[in-house]
């Protein structure tokens, strides 16, 4: 009787450590986006959860987490649980620059464990209607002889928006007065409306306002032209040079998640990320993939440190405040 207890002891704890791993999911994985819906964040999420739930055969979830710059999102992922059924969605506003400006409860890099670099957004500057500027020289010079600074939107505080704003004031010299939201899709809503002047905004976000002709669109910060917007000049070439932004993003999860489960969730959006209908849809949006050896989870984390290593100081010199 001993014999038989002992083994089916030991065959328990054989099969309780990688059961959690051979086994996930056995129930929906959720994917939390710290923006509103409808904006550049939450459409990509979106598009890569519906095609995640094909490899891991479980319901892949997009909750919107919103507020702070995304620091409250990410702060509700990273103190989950550690068993991969939680995962942050982020780009180089919520999982760097907010490291510089909130007083996180918890650690960027210590708190979250990396799962897959993701495709990343070149920003384009654009602006409502109303502003008589057709080209990027025109508005600059618009913006210069205004009496007070023009109202830009952001998604907060560190926000991609943001960060792009404060690198276009320090090429231009000029000041703006920055309007938070709680992501740029309601950001746009009032760009749209004229509620507001301008955003340096990511382009898959501003792509169909402008095709629809509800926005003006300046120039892409970016080297060369995008070829899903080819009408819309470079910084380069509109006469802003070295104005060059690409707001990367990418996934985590709660730090001591089991490494397995980590590969099964990197290899479920990289899965998603080679499928050639969702490439068109990121081609659409002007996203751009990154290169096929960086999409480990060593990868990603090597690069957000590089990224706080680089944007920190900056941040910190611009001394941006929350209000």
């Amino acid at each position: 009787m001993r014999r038989i207890v002992l083994a089916a002891l030991l065959a328990a704890l054989a099969f309780a450590v990688p059961a959690s791993a051979q086994n996930f999911p056995t129930r929906p994985v959720t994917i939390v986006v710290p923006f509103a819906a409808g904006g550049p964040s939450d459409a990509m999420a979106r598009i890569l959860a519906e095609r995640m739930k094909v490899t891991l055969g479980e319901t892949v979830l997009v909750e919107n987490v919103t507020g702070a710059g995304g620091s409250i999102g990410v702060g509700r992922a990273a103190k989950s649980a550690a068993d991969g059924y939680t995962i942050s969605f982020g780009h180089l506003g919520t999982h760097v620059a907010n490291g510089a400006i909130y007083k996180l409860g918890y650690d960027l890099v210590a708190d979250l464990d990396p799962v897959v670099l993701l495709p990343s957004n070149t920003m384009v500057l654009v602006s409502k209607n109303a502003v008589p500027a057709k080209t990027l020289k025109e508005f600059i010079d618009w913006l210069k002889a205004r009496p007070s600074p023009a109202a830009a939107g952001t998604a907060g505080a560190g926000s991609g928006s943001h960060i792009a704003g404060l690198y276009f004031e320090n090429l231009t010299g000029i000041k703006l007065q920055y309007v938070p939201y709680r992501g740029t899709g309601p950001a746009m809503n009032d760009l749209v409306a004229g509620q507001i002047d301008l955003i340096v905004d990511q382009l898959s976000n501003s792509i169909q306002q402008v095709r629809a002709g509800n926005i003006r669109a300046y120039a892409v910060t970016n080297p060369k032209r995008i070829e899903s917007a080819a009408d819309i000049p470079t910084v380069d070439e509109a006469g802003l040079n070295g104005f060059h932004m690409n707001l990367w993003s990418g996934m985590w999860v709660p730090k001591g998640t089991p490494k397995d489960v980590i590969a099964k969730l990197n290899a479920a959006v990289v899965e998603a990320m080679n499928d050639p209908a969702v490439k068109k849809q990121f081609e659409n949006l002007g996203l751009q993939m990154p290169p096929s050896d960086k999409l480990t989870p060593e990868a990603l984390g090597e690069w957000q440190k590089a990224e706080i290593a680089k944007w920190w100081p900056v941040i910190k010199a611009a001394n941006v405040k929350v209000d």
